[in-house]
């Protein structure tokens, strides 16, 4: 009697557990930015979106894949030659992810995709780089940047991945080729210093030449004003002298007049100590200045 009550028990505990392990076969989850791949009987069945899932149990259904949303980055490095044959080394980033609308393209026709890309990336960098010398290409590679990403786009939007940003974040020519390149700039800094230097000074003899002709020009005018005072000065004094009512001559006015303008020369050398000696110097010095003024008035008229 015992054993026909045990019996019918352990069937119920093995049907148990086979539904227990049925059971964990049957339900699967899906986690946030991620998708998965359902086959049945080894054919595509569905896509399932992230949270709780059923399926059929006993391998009828099963989960081929679990494929990321989030953005992926692939960084490679390439050698290319440059048209005045530079060999260099491009690191080119390029971000990617898989296109929401065409999951299954994306799974099932490229068992690698980031290899796929770089062979892309290889290519639209051997048609786009040997046009450019090394100089152009640092200068337009944010241009040779996307034309990669265009063309890249292009291939792999069939296959259901979007590209993003492609980026060349490094050009690196060999060790000869920097350091030709760093002496050739220190050459044109110090080329362009010299002409810097050279220009400077011209600067300064142009400047000290204007500088000097101004002070000329502003002695003369300095000169002719100091003559004109002193001509008008003594007109002013023979005016003067007219109108006392003595009855002088011009000629002996201009002569008291020149006579009195030498002897304050004289005093103004002795007040400022000079040793400046006049020829000659005696009294008759004096009357044979006077007369050789007058006959040059005279002869003047």
């Amino acid at each position: 009697m015992s054993s026909i009550i045990i019996l019918p028990l352990v069937i119920l505990a093995i049907v148990l557990v086979i539904l227990i392990a049925s059971f964990s076969t049957l339900v699967y989850s899906v986690r946030q930015q991620t998708v998965a791949i359902i086959e049945r009987f080894g054919k595509y069945q569905s896509t399932a979106n992230p949270g709780f899932h059923l399926k059929m149990p006993w391998g009828i259904d099963r989960i081929a894949a679990r494929i990321q949303l989030r953005l992926i980055q692939s960084d490679i490095v390439v050698e290319m030659k440059t048209s005045d044959n530079v060999f260099v080394n491009m690191n080119v980033s390029t971000q990617y992810r898989v296109n929401e609308q065409n999951i299954k393209d994306a799974y099932y026709k490229l068992m690698n995709p980031a290899e796929q890309i770089k062979s892309y990336i290889e290519d639209a960098l051997r048609s786009a780089v040997p046009k450019l010398t090394l100089d152009e290409l640092f200068a337009k590679n944010d241009e040779v940047a996307l034309e990669v990403q265009n063309q890249v786009a292009d291939e792999m939007g069939s296959y259901g991945y979007i590209i993003v940003k492609t980026l060349i974040t490094k050009i690196e020519p060999n060790a000869e080729v920097k350091q030709s390149m760093n002496e050739i700039n220190a050459a044109q800094r110090k080329q362009d210093a010299a002409q810097m230097l050279a220009n400077a000074n011209k600067i300064q003899v142009v400047t000290a030449a204007e500088a000097e002709a101004e002070k000329d020009r502003l002695h003369g005018v300095g000169i002719a004003e100091q003559r004109k005072a002193i001509v008008d000065g003594l007109a002013q004094q023979i005016s003067e002298m007219k109108n006392t009512g003595i009855a002088l001559s011009e000629e002996q006015i201009m002569s008291i007049l020149i006579t009195n303008q030498y002897l304050d020369t004289l005093n103004q050398f002795a007040e400022h100590g000079n040793s400046t000696v006049f020829l000659p110097g005696g009294a008759e010095g004096a009357e044979d200045l006077r007369t050789q003024i007058l006959s040059a008035l005279k002869g003047s008229k």
